[in-house]
């Protein structure tokens, strides 16, 4: 029986010719096994998975607000429609859906920030990449700056709630939530700007599966081909409007 040192320049022809023969046979065997392992299987009958087994995304069910009460919504739907407003083309905020897609966010994981780390210590001076500096959720965020932004409204326009201001008074009360000239009793009023401005960007451009971008239209404004399968032939049309229709996840909804 051959040694390790078998195959050292001193060793005998018949010491070389059994060690290679040893590693012929070796990797044959190998070899063989590993067929025997990989061997395609023949599928008959059904798939041996489920489709969407991945977790798929959820599509945001039609139907009233699950979240928002009527007047935050009205508030809501005012504050999308002035941020992304509508031309003779495109639809704007409201009739898009941002306000939909808002209120079943803050109904699920995101408004009650699950997967984020809630704990303290907070520190409300911290610059903005240190993320979020407040125990409340995104859901319990809204519901106090909405009350916070109908009190300062009714108190400034005699009565009036921000749904019901004309656009022009509208867009000076959002200026003052953006610039932060606008008080609030706890926390900030840009910080609360931010948010809804973000989430309305989401809305508006996000999957239709999640209730906004009703008819796609975010994606329609920009020239976005959605989730389609292919359109590498359309990769290198620098300027030039993407000639097909969007397509959603959600087949059911365009």
């Amino acid at each position: 029986m051959p040694s390790r040192q078998s195959s050292s320049p001193d060793a005998s022809p018949t010491a070389l010719m059994l060690c290679r023969r040893f590693f012929v046979v070796a990797a044959f065997a190998s070899i063989a096994l590993t067929t025997r392992v990989a061997r395609a299987l023949t599928i008959k009958g059904a798939l041996p998975w489920r489709p969407n087994a991945g977790s798929p995304p959820v599509p945001a069910e039609p139907g009233p607000w699950k979240y928002f009460t009527g007047d935050e919504a009205q508030a809501v739907e005012a504050l999308v429609d002035r941020l992304i407003p509508p031309d003779p083309k495109f639809a704007g905020g409201r009739q898009a859906g941002c306000a939909v897609y808002i209120d079943r966010q803050l109904a699920g994981p995101f408004g009650s920030a699950q997967g984020l780390y809630m704990r303290g210590p907070f520190d409300p001076k911290a610059p903005p990449d240190q993320g979020n500096q407040s125990p409340q959720t995104p859901a319990a965020h809204y519901r106090q700056a909405l009350a916070e932004l109908d009190q300062h409204c009714r108190a400034t326009f005699a009565g009036k709630p921000f749904a019901r201001l004309p656009a022009e008074q509208q867009d000076k009360v959002i200026g003052g939530l953006e610039d932060g000239s606008i008080k609030f009793s706890q926390g900030e009023s840009k910080a609360f700007f931010s948010m809804v401005l973000t989430n309305t960007q989401e809305g508006f451009f996000a999957d239709p599966l999640y209730g906004g971008n009703r008819d796609m239209v975010g994606w329609r404004m920009i020239g976005y081909p959605g989730a389609r399968y292919d359109y590498r032939d359309w990769v290198d049309h620098h300027n030039e409007r993407y000639p097909h229709a969007p397509v959603s996840v959600d087949v059911g909804s365009g």
